[in-house]
């Protein structure tokens, strides 16, 4: 009786496996989503010294009213911004055209009409705009002109505010680290609380600090409120114009030639020819233009490798006497104490890499980079082409450029020891270079509508895993016992 219980028992272990397997075909079922087909877009940044394009993708199904947008593709314009094409407004427009060609080969061709296609301008053309508005605007009208040409979606050429350019910035290098939503394994979206990065920018006219408060912003201009991925940030944020790289330096360059007859920022050994009309053209050094000047005169001028007089130089290109706040960072300005961890791209990753990379120097800490400020500020022309060959170009506006970075970080934005060492250095995050396009390009694709995605049935994931759980329980239980009725019968019958 006994063997006959124990020869039944692997077929109704194996009948209890199949019905466990039929049971996978009824568990009801639920509608999953098909990937979308993919949608583009293309922004055009066109920067003080130069113009960049990025192609952007991202489903056409949306999360919670952003898309998922990630970088497909780049391009970068060359020659100078197109504010540099005051006095030749269709040259501005030319110069696109090698990167618009290459945009007609990354979007797929069947997607091109419907490819949104943008242009913002940003501190370039906000210094021509208040110097010369109607060279901007020709120059905006030629930019337009050649961007209809395309066969995309042209949705318009702006300049964009020194406050949205601060705020995008702030988006993409949060929307790069996954601060604001993370895909999980299980296949689901979920926001992540780790918080939000501060972000600084640094670019050639201006230069932008963006961070999350939590109190009202005693300046309301300062303070911008966002809805993101069903989330509410409150963000401060605020642009100084003519705190960018380039034309920092010039108003070095013109200090200089006011106070000194060599420019204490160059290194010993460096000597060039400045042209006046160069020096004093910006906005930026118009309260430093002499009464009178030959605009085509030539000065020659010559490195001395004095960083103390360098510091000097710096500190006063920022004001203190006064604040009409509670508290502020540097010309009047309000600003809340800065908070959390930051990202800092652009020119200030460039200034800080080469001091860390090309120089060798420690840069860890705010003592430390005043320190590699010092130690490059010291070295002769000779010395850095020794060190740093093949940079000739740049060379001589690194020790300004650290300098001005140290003052800004630590005197200016008011970062001590503690909250620097929260500061990392990027220029990229997930292969896409962090700046304010992309998160222009995440604002935007809310204005897009988003197609109804395909459906196909699908079990539910807790269901398919107890199914398959029983499924394979059963089968191993059948098996052992499957190979220990054969192991029985093989053994010798006893008397």
């Amino acid at each position: 009786m006994a063997g006959k219980v124990r020869s039944l028992l692997p077929p109704l272990l194996l009948a209890a496996a199949g019905l466990a397997g039929l049971l996978l075909l009824c568990v009801p079922t639920r509608d999953i989503r098909e990937p979308p087909a993919l949608k583009y877009g293309i922004v055009l940044d066109a920067g003080s010294s130069h113009t960049s394009m990025f192609i952007y993708k991202w489903p056409a199904d949306k999360e919670n009213d952003t898309g998922i947008v990630g970088q497909h593709s780049s391009c970068d314009v060359p020659g100078g911004g197109i504010s540099s094409y005051a006095d030749n407004p269709s040259g501005a427009g030319q110069s696109l055209v090698g990167c618009l060609e290459q945009a007609l080969r990354d979007v797929p061709k069947e997607r091109h009409a419907g490819t949104p296609l943008y242009l913002g301008a940003t501190a370039g053309m906000r210094l021509l705009n208040l110097t010369n508005p109607e060279a901007s605007t020709s120059v905006l009208t030629a930019v337009t002109h050649t961007l209809t040409q395309y066969p995309f979606d042209f949705r318009g050429a702006r300049i964009l505010s020194g406050q949205e350019e601060g705020v995008f910035g702030w988006v993409t290098a949060n929307y790069l680290l996954e601060n604001f939503i993370k895909y999980g394994w299980v296949g689901r979206w979920f926001r992540p609380r780790k918080g939000t990065l501060g972000a600084m920018d640094l670019g050639g006219a201006s230069t932008q600090i963006t961070f999350e408060t939590t109190s009202p912003a005693e300046d309301r201009a300062s303070e911008v409120q966002l809805r993101l991925y069903g989330q509410h940030y409150r963000v401060y944020t605020h642009s100084f114009l003519c705190y960018g790289r380039d034309q920092v330096l010039q108003r070095l360059l013109a200090s200089a030639l006011q106070t000194h007859s060599f420019h204490p920022c160059w290194p010993r050994g460096f000597s060039t020819h400045v042209l006046l009309g160069d020096v004093y053209q910006s906005p930026c050094t118009m309260d430093q233009r002499p009464q009178t000047f030959n605009s085509s005169a030539r000065v020659s001028l010559s490195g001395s490798s004095d960083p103390h007089l360098c510091r000097d130089l710096v500190s006063g290109l920022f004001s203190f006497s006064s604040c009409p706040f509670s508290r502020c960072s540097f010309n009047g300005v309000f600003q809340p104490p800065v908070a959390g961890n930051f990202i800092a791209f652009s020119a200030f990753f460039y200034t800080v890499d080469f001091l860390r990379t090309s120089m060798g120097l420690p840069v860890a800490t705010l003592q430390q980079l005043e320190a590699a400020a010092l130690n490059i500020c010291n070295q002769t022309w000779a010395q850095l082409q020794a060190r740093v060959p093949g940079q000739r170009a740049h060379l001589a506006d690194y020790c300004a450029g650290a300098m001005f970075v140290q003052q800004l970080l630590s005197r200016g934005y008011g970062f001590d020891e503690r909250a620097f060492g929260g500061v990392i250095f990027q220029k990229k995050a997930a292969d896409t270079a962090v700046g304010w396009a992309l998160g222009y390009m995440l604002n935007l694709t809310n204005l897009i509508p988003a197609d109804p995605p395909g459906l196909r049935k699908g079990t539910d994931f807790s269901s398919w895993v107890v199914l398959l759980l029983l499924f394979a329980s059963a089968l191993l239980a059948a098996l052992v016992l499957l190979l220990r009725q054969v192991h029985s019968a093989k053994l010798p019958s006893t008397i």
